[in-house]
């Protein structure tokens, strides 16, 4: 083996790999949060909306669960504009990643919804807590906090995937890293530096969501 590791190229770019790292995390915390809500939204509309309602969403779930990412990020960034409608790559990204996300959090969310025992929500509406108020205060909060690693480690994956989106083009940190090897042909030493970046803010967001959880779902007996 007559490889010589030179780290150079790396270091010379080490301030376009940071700007791709940074839209990576902009758009994993954006599709997260938006991904959330859509979540949400489709769960109580699965679990409470009237049949067609739970036809659409159930129609939306399962197209995105039994197609690969890929294709659905193609479709949108380059379906969309036969139709007059065109996205820049980082937008059309990040649609695809709330796209995405949302219909596998939905389940998981759904699950979560659906281990609430009805005399809870029974028990609410007789002390005279509007549907709103038993949905906020007694299902989405113990359901999230039931559903919460399993939340969690979807949304990690979901920043990790987002990596895909370099095939349209979207600055992030795996486009960012194609582009400086293309130009220096050092794929080890990219790659490798690349890798390590995922891993470190895999471990940030790892974290982040246990500050979360501390702060939102740990009742005083957990903190005992």
């Amino acid at each position: 083996m007559n490889y010589t590791f030179d780290f150079k190229a790396v270091i010379e770019s080490w301030d376009y790999l940071l700007q791709g790292a940074w839209l990576t995390v902009q758009l994993s915390i954006g599709a997260m949060v938006l991904g959330l809500i859509v979540a949400i939204l489709c769960a109580l509309g699965k679990t409470s909306g009237p049949k067609p309602v739970r036809w659409v969403i159930n129609a939306y779930i399962e197209v995105v669960r039994n197609t690969p990412f890929l294709v659905q990020i193609f479709l949108i960034f380059f379906g969309l504009p036969t139709m007059g409608i065109r996205l820049s790559p980082d937008l059309a990204a990040l649609i695809a990643m709330v796209v995405n996300v949302g219909a596998y959090a939905t389940e998981i969310i759904r699950a979560g919804i659906e281990s609430i025992q009805k005399g809870q929500i029974e028990a609410g509406l007789a002390l005279g807590l509007k549907p709103l108020q038993v949905f906020r205060y007694i299902v989405i909060k113990p359901a999230l906090r039931t559903v919460y690693p399993a939340l969690t480690s979807q949304f990690i994956l979901l920043m990790l995937s987002s990596s895909v989106v370099s095939a349209i083009s979207a600055d992030e940190l795996t486009s960012v890293a194609n582009n400086i090897q293309s130009q220096t042909f050092r794929s080890f030493e990219i790659y490798i530096v690349v890798t390590g970046i995922y891993l470190a803010l895999a471990m940030m967001f790892s974290a982040l969501f246990a500050g979360i959880y501390k702060l939102a779902f740990a009742y005083d007996t957990d903190r005992r």
